[in-house]
Parts: structure tokens; C-alpha cells; sequence
């Protein structure tokens, strides 16, 4: 998910997301010396309807003033450049 605004935590994205099942880990991403966010963070829940149902009814949601970005994470490497 992205688009976070500076203020939204870990709480927060819990209660947004409890809405529509299980959530079963929420981490903000945020610089690891002054514990700023970077602006995106992952949201996992354990069942995949739930996590559709929260993707869809979510995405664009206006949270502190910002459009949420949320869509489903991609695999590491899955994406970016390619080296040759």
C-alpha cells in the first residue's frame, strides 16, 4: 500500500482493514534513524477474498488528506530493472 500520509500508523491501517476480515500483520516502512515513514507499508491477511475485498473497497480511499494506494504486494525481483 502506498500513499501514506506522514501521521498514519500501524493502528490505524488495523482498524481501516479489520473492516473486512483477519488482518494478521501491519508494518509501516519508516527510516530506520528517524523513524519517518516512507510513505508505504504492507497490510497481510490470511484469506484472499478478504484481502480483494479490502483492496477494492480501499483503493483511492481518501486517508488524512491522501488518496491510499492499495493493491496486492509483488514478489522481490519481480519487477525494475533488468541486468544483463
Amino acid at each position: 500500500m502506498g500513499n501514506l500520509a506522514p501521521e498514519t500508523d500501524e493502528t490505524e491501517l488495523t482498524d481501516l482493514f479489520k473492516a473486512f476480515g483477519q488482518v494478521k500483520s501491519v508494518q509501516v516502512m519508516r527510516e530506520l534513524f528517524s523513524g519517518a515513514s516512507k510513505g508505504f507499508g504492507f497490510v497481510e491477511m490470511p484469506g484472499k477474498a478478504h484481502s480483494l475485498a479490502a483492496i477494492a473497497a480501499l483503493d483511492g480511499k481518501d486517508l488524512h488528506g491522501k488518496p491510499l494506494r492499495v493493491n496486492e504486494a509483488m514478489a522481490r525481483g519481480s519487477g525494475g530493472m533488468r541486468h544483463r
